[in-house]
């Protein structure tokens, strides 16, 4: 991928693989056809990389973010990227129900498992989710209901595969449609030497936003 001209090589490192699946899942709900006035969107894992860059996404297109976190200390940052609500992740950790009450018009997935399979209880008729992750594990514990009941759409989000002109449609769109200090504010940067030593606060789930690995 050339990389866009209106975009430095550190904004690109930021946004990273990440960032780039966010906008692949926004395209995604667009593509249903999901608008603002319809109702809210959720974003679940909202306060990793995806999650993130998510929120700013929609945000910045109008839609009303309801952010979903296990770590209610980000409440202020993930309110700074946009988000309108924040929700505790155990809210989503129950067994689900095969339906529950409608709660979003649409969702970005970053955990899978059973926070996935709430989100599709609770999604409203005629909506969609975006699955990009598997945080919280690769089951699925849902049944049809969502899908024949309530005619929800799940959207599978494969950032690897991914054909070339989509690709392009989607740095494109992250060129234009991402606030550069929303980027900037979900942002870090650490040297080569500091890596080892954050990846254990990554595998545990404990790093917010993006870092940026400076190889100088």
């Amino acid at each position: 991928m050339p990389l866009p001209a209106g975009m430095s090589a550190r904004e690109a490192m930021a946004i990273g693989t990440a960032g780039y699946t966010a906008m692949l899942a926004v395209m995604a709900l667009e593509r249903h056809g999901l608008k603002p006035e319809q109702g809210p969107i959720v974003v679940t894992g909202a306060a990793g990389g995806v999650g993130s860059v998510a929120i700013a996404l929609l945000a910045k297109r109008g839609f009303t973010v309801h952010a979903v976190t296990g770590r209610p200390a980000e409440a202020d940052y993930l309110k700074g990227l946009g988000a309108a609500e924040i929700i505790e992740r155990k809210e989503l950790a129950a067994p689900p129900k095969p339906l529950a009450r409608e709660r979003w018009v649409g969702g970005v997935d970053a955990v899978g498992s059973t926070t996935l399979a709430n989100v599709l209880s609770m999604t409203r008729y005629g909506g969609a989710v975006a699955a990009c992750g598997l945080a919280g594990g690769m089951d699925l514990p849902t049944s049809v209901a969502p899908f024949i009941l309530r005619g929800v759409c799940l959207y599978g989000i494969d950032s690897v595969m991914c054909p070339l002109p989509r690709r392009k449609e989607a740095w494109k769109a992250l060129e234009t449609g991402l606030d550069r200090q929303k980027l900037a504010a979900m942002t870090r940067e650490i040297g080569l030497s500091d890596v080892i030593g954050v990846a254990p606060d990554i595998l545990a789930g404990q790093v917010r936003g993006r870092i940026v690995v400076k190889v100088a």
